[in-house]
């Protein structure tokens, strides 16, 4: 089966509506606590004095928080397309603003540093590289992360088994990524991989972490759910189990970095020949209910 693109990746306006109704994002979004840890690490290898920095994506705002005690001279600003996202990110004291990723409301070469935490997921990394790159300064520094096409690959693998559509998004890996932000004017894009392993004690507890982080399918603007109880089985069935009959799937996580080529440089900036960052193994063990 051939697909176009826009088939095989989530439609935006779809992924918003998804993170809008998301509920209980914080309690299940430890992913995305993980890479957003993992990004404010790999800042200590900078030596920065950034004016404007942006944490794009923002969600619940907890980045932003850390970049304005990090940065205090700076002005850090959070943005998001979801609106709930926004107003719970400004209750807890952030600045926000709206806004879509690949359509930024930001001026040009006016960021020196920009944090896109697992927002590539949900977007066209070329676009939104573009973007990136058009608003950054001169030596301006982007650091993101993203999950790679090994991510959910058991539960990819066991929806085939059920039907052939798609249940699971595309996904880029790390050497397209390289490609993709070199070609949308960053310089010097780095990228490196880690894979983790989550564990669950059925399949609902899994269900309920997606839904929670608005993690759904939204495949070319679609969501599509298994509506016949033998398909469901089916997929069920193909799971993966351990031997206490846990369920255990995989998180690629991508982490990158990359520098802008803009004008009207304002950052001294020190990088290491190499960056060494410990590789954890993130398992996660829900309770049942």
């Amino acid at each position: 089966m051939t697909l176009r693109l826009e088939e095989a990746l989530p439609e935006k306006r779809a992924a918003r509506r998804a993170f809008d109704r998301a509920r209980n994002f914080e309690d299940a979004a430890f992913v995305h606590d993980e890479a957003r840890a993992r990004l404010l690490e790999r800042l200590q290898f900078f030596r920065l004095a950034p004016r404007v920095v942006v944490d794009l994506g923002c969600g619940l705002g907890s980045g932003a928080l850390a970049l304005a005690s990090r940065y205090p001279d700076a002005q850090v600003l959070g943005l998001d397309s979801s609106r709930p996202m926004l107003r719970a990110a400004a209750a807890r004291g952030a600045a926000v603003v709206g806004g879509d990723a690949e359509s930024l409301p930001l001026a040009a070469h006016v960021a020196d540093v920009v944090l896109l935490s697992l927002v590539l997921p949900w977007c066209r990394p070329d676009v939104v590289f573009a973007q990136v790159a058009r608003v950054l300064a001169e030596g301006g520094v982007v650091l993101f992360a993203t999950l790679g096409p090994d991510t959910l690959k058991e539960v990819r693998t066991a929806f085939a088994a059920a039907d052939p559509l798609i249940h699971v998004h595309a996904a880029f890996d790390l050497h397209d990524l390289g490609d993709l932000a070199a070609a949308a004017g960053l310089a010097e894009p780095v990228l490196d991989v880690d894979r983790f392993t989550v564990t669950y004690p059925d399949l609902a507890a899994l269900m309920r972490d997606l839904r929670a982080t608005g993690a759904v399918n939204t495949a070319g603007g679609r969501r599509r759910s298994l509506t016949g109880a033998a398909r469901w089985r089916r997929f069920e069935q193909a799971l993966p189990r351990d031997a206490e009959g846990r369920l255990a799937v995989t998180v690629e996580l991508i982490l990158g970095q990359a520098f802008g080529r803009g004008p009207a440089s304002r950052l001294a900036r020190e990088r290491p020949a190499e960056i060494r960052v410990p590789i954890e193994r993130l398992t996660r063990r829900s309770e049942s209910t």
